[in-house]
Formats: structure tokens, sequence, C-alpha cells
């Protein structure tokens, strides 16, 4: 299941949201020749588990902590980026505007660092490469799940002959969320999606929940029926 647009009337640019994507964008083009060729340039950018355990132990150089950002801003290939800015571009322009601009970027930023730690505490002896957006994304869909349960998101099914239909939103995102507990899949960070998600949700419960976010902005939140 593709997610395509939700129902939500937008206000404004969502400038950080743009921005994180063009960034992503601009990094995956630039660490390859072509758009379809291996990482040649940041490799070394990539986040390896056992590195970074060693870092802060004092084993290894401190650089290796560095990785635990720049590989949020990496991605193995065209299908991994694709798949990944589309869940961003459909659910991150109305978590921009329920957080405000500046404080969904630190957010955002937060929740890639707790996705990391997640992969990190599961796997701590693993050196294979992490790298992608999928675990601070999961965070933008975690808090989507709290702030915005009700909303009706457009798929596609490519299985049903690229059908589309109209789920509501903690439908597709429960079973997201399942789907990474459940069926986990070999070189896929699980972890860090599943750390992301619950990241989003803990930050909107800190914050007093749906009600102590949106309250007083409700008019800012009008749905296409």
């Amino acid at each position: 299941m593709i997610p395509i647009r939700d129902n939500r009337n937008a206000r404004g640019l969502p400038v950080v949201t743009w921005t994180i994507i063009g960034l992503n964008v601009l990094i995956y083009l630039w660490d390859r020749h072509g758009i379809t060729g291996p990482s040649v340039t940041f490799a070394d950018l990539t986040l390896r588990p056992y590195d970074v355990v060693m870092a802060i132990e004092g084993h290894e150089p401190k650089f290796a902590l560095v990785t635990v950002l720049t590989s949020m801003f990496m991605h193995a290939n065209l299908l991994h980026i694709v798949g990944n800015m589309l869940f961003l571009l459909v659910f991150g322009p109305a978590i921009e505007q329920a957080l405000g601009s500046p404080r969904y970027a630190l957010y955002y930023l937060a929740w890639g660092v707790v996705a990391a730690g997640a992969h990190i505490f599961v796997y701590p002896h693993s050196e294979v490469p992490v790298l992608g957006a999928s675990g601070a994304i999961g965070g933008v869909l975690g808090a989507y799940f709290l702030l915005f349960p009700g909303n009706k998101v457009e798929i596609f099914v490519p299985l049903l002959a690229f059908l589309t239909f109209e789920v509501s939103a903690w439908v597709l995102l429960g079973l997201w969320f399942v789907y990474q507990i459940a069926a986990p899949q070999q070189g896929v960070a699980n972890w860090a999606h599943i750390g992301g998600f619950l990241a989003g949700m803990l930050t909107v419960l800190t914050m007093g929940g749906r009600g102590s976010v949106l309250r007083g902005r409700e008019d800012e939140f009008e749905y296409d029926l």
C-alpha cells in the first residue's frame, strides 16, 4: 500500500518538509554516478552499530557518532529514496503545521537519532551499514497516528492493477507499524522504524496529547470530503 495524499487542505508551504526532501535528493545524486549507481562518495558516512558502540565506549574515534545523523540523509537505491520521500511528502506537512516548522525540524532529527539508537540497541555487534530516512520518517508517522487518526489517506496497491483506495490514517499507519514487528525483512532496519514511530507518539503524548497540541487551532486543519 503506497500513500498518495491525505485529505487535509494544506495551509502555507511546508518549508522544512520540502527542505528535507531536497537535501535527501541532492545527497543521493551527489553520492553516486548516475541515478541507479552505487554509493561512491559518502559510503563512510553510513551508520555501523558496532563502530558507534565502540566510539561511545572510547575504543573508536568519535567520528562514528556523527554517522547517527549523516546516515539518515543517505539512501541505498532509487526505490529506497522514492519510497521514503513519498511517505514524508504525504505525512510530513501536517505534522510540520501542527508542531511549527522550527520545532518540527528538531523533532525530525531527534526521531532519527532515537530510531538509530533502537537499531543499535538490538544489534550492538552488527557491522552492517545502516542508512536511510525511514527511522526519522517513522517518527513523523507516529506523530500523525495520534494527531490525525481520522484523516483519510488515498493509497494505491500495485498488486491490484494500481487501483486507488481511501483508508483512515489510523488503519494505514497501524498496519504499517504491525508489519514492522510481525514481518521483519532481511536488509531492512525494522527496529529503527519501530523506534522512530514510538518516539513520534511519545513526543505527542509528552506535549499533552492531540487536544493540547491542536487546542485553539482546529480551524487550521480543514479537510476535503
